[in-house]
């Protein structure tokens, strides 16, 4: 197992689920984090409760992704200390709703396609150059089994995880003749934030897409997520795919 020991980890969407307990996790390895997200009082409180708990050294970014004169101005600004970013976890992500698509909302459409697909490339196409250019480095895309599946209602937030799917295989091939790794992970059901976000705010709404089951944590993704980027340099998780127990696909649940 390789040691992320003083390696500079950046994490979009950070603030929250998944993207959280990525920082939870590699601040306790020992890692120094950029933690991005746009919610500059969730970001505070975390760097806050990360050096407390484990003497993490953080830089909170406030950043949104789909903002790519943002992202260019904020990367192009980080100190000299924190520019040489060793792993990027590209979490940010979002649903809206489950309407069909002749029923859809176009607002919808276009947050997720901006935060999902073009987000993902904005960033990555301000860090993976410097990763090139030092010959090491590893970007690691928190996708979904919607990236593999589509099932109702899930029509466009499935298209844009598919789109991840291909831009990490794209990515794979483009970075063959170098030692950066690309890899996805890929999680069914988390229990996060993420349904409460899909629903606007309709908590009731949210619980009952994990209601009956037991459905994967945001730390369980984020071991697998270390554990990619710990292997040997000569191995790459091209794709990880982590599911509950209580889940076969994207419509089979074992719900009790």
């Amino acid at each position: 197992m390789a040691s992320v020991t003083n390696k500079i980890v950046m994490i979009t969407g950070a603030s929250a689920g998944i993207g959280q307990a990525c920082a939870e996790i590699f601040a306790r390895a020992g890692a120094k984090l950029i933690l991005c997200a746009r919610r500059e009082d969730a970001l505070a409180q975390l760097a806050y409760e990360l050096k407390d708990k484990h003497d993490c050294h953080t830089y909170p970014l406030i950043l949104d992704v789909r903002d790519k004169e943002m992202v260019a101005e904020k990367i192009a600004g980080l100190p000299d200390d924190w520019r040489d970013i060793d792993i990027l976890i590209n979490n940010a992500g979002l649903s809206r709703g489950l309407n069909k698509l002749h029923e859809g909302d176009i607002q919808d459409w276009e947050e997720m396609i901006d935060t999902n697909v073009k987000g993902l490339l904005y960033i990555s196409r301000a860090i993976i150059p410097g990763m090139v250019e030092r010959k090491s480095g590893d970007v690691v895309n928190i996708s979904s089994i919607a990236g593999h599946e589509v099932y109702p209602g899930g029509n466009v937030y499935c298209a844009t995880k598919h789109a991840v799917d291909a831009l990490t295989k794209g990515m794979q091939i483009d970075l063959v003749e170098s030692p950066v790794r690309v890899m996805s992970v890929d999680p069914g059901l988390v229990e996060t934030e993420f349904s409460v976000v899909r629903f606007r705010g309709d908590e009731k709404r949210a619980g009952k897409v994990y209601q009956g089951l037991t459905a994967l944590s945001g730390a369980d993704v984020a071991e697998a997520v270390l554990f990619c980027v710990t292997r040997p340099p000569h191995v790459n998780i091209n794709q990880l795919r982590i599911m509950p127990t209580d889940q076969a696909s994207a419509t089979v649940t074992n719900r009790k």
